[in-house]
């Protein structure tokens, strides 16, 4: 499937909400899982993405659109949300997304971008050539890892509870 702006946009708009809902109002219990002790907890993971709404996507997409691969984008550190979490309550990080994200989507769609400009160049720090489309489908994908990473993250505070039906929760192998 080619990246299509309209089918980008069902992902790129429900992450918020669907995140809230597995989210919102968890107790520290839930929050705090991790499926190991050096992984990301779902705080950590919403974190990650204000991150990278703030210094990735939209960023990524000017330098396409004004520099094409004439200039290398800026690296993206995945750690460097500490600071932007630390003290905050899921609710306030869940709040804090859904506005950067609005704010995204309100500029994506101020590009008034064409199917055209999807094969626009630009340069990745590690890959190298890839494209506008190439960068749009990303961040699409990049929502559904994270959600079914916040999944798999609260499947795992029960993992030895389940007993034997470990060997049917394939999201706990």
């Amino acid at each position: 499937m080619e990246f299509r702006m309209k089918e980008g946009l069902e992902i790129l708009s429900t992450t918020p909400a669907v995140l809230s809902a597995m989210l919102a109002g968890k107790s520290a219990a839930w929050l705090a899982a991790r499926t190991t002790p050096e992984a990301f907890n779902s705080a950590d993971v919403i974190g990650h993405l204000i991150h990278a709404e703030h210094t990735d996507w939209i960023p990524r997409v000017r330098i396409i659109l004004e520099n094409g691969d004439a200039r290398t984008f800026d690296p993206f550190d995945r750690f460097d949300f500490q600071t932007l979490i630390a003290g905050k309550k899921i609710d306030q990080l869940l709040e804090e997304f859904a506005e950067a994200r609005r704010e995204s989507l309100e500029t994506l769609h101020s590009f008034n971008l064409s199917e055209e400009q999807f094969a626009l160049p630009g340069r990745h720090p590690e890959f190298g050539a890839v494209t506008l489309g190439n960068l749009l489908a990303t961040w699409c994908v990049h929502d559904l890892a994270h959600t079914a990473q916040i999944a798999k993250t609260l499947a795992s505070a029960y993992r030895d509870a389940v007993g034997p039906w470990l060997a049917y929760t394939s999201i706990l192998k």
